[in-house]
């Protein structure tokens, strides 16, 4: 896994330090990007909104689907930043 960029929103969500018994650092775990994590939120939400007669059926365009949490995890990235930019 590579280290999260700006692109991806910085530092990754779900980071985990594994230690010893001792303390120790052992294994460090980045976990995943923060993109990621905002594009599995989004897709959980189109996924289910595809049972809605007026959605596209999930069986006939699963490429676009998952292209759409990217699309929506990028827009919450950038509302993010505009956030902590205080804009």
């Amino acid at each position: 896994m590579t280290t999260p960029n700006d692109k991806d929103g910085g530092a990754p969500a779900f980071p985990h330090l594994e230690t010893t018994s001792r303390g120790e650092p052992f294994h460090d775990h980045l976990g995943i990007t923060i993109r990621d994590y905002f594009a599995a939120k989004a897709l959980q939400g189109l996924i289910a909104s595809t049972a809605h007669p007026d959605c596209i059926p999930l069986s006939t365009k699963p490429d676009k689907i998952a292209e759409g949490a990217y699309k929506i995890a990028d827009a919450m990235l950038k509302a993010r930043l505009q956030a902590q930019e205080g804009k």
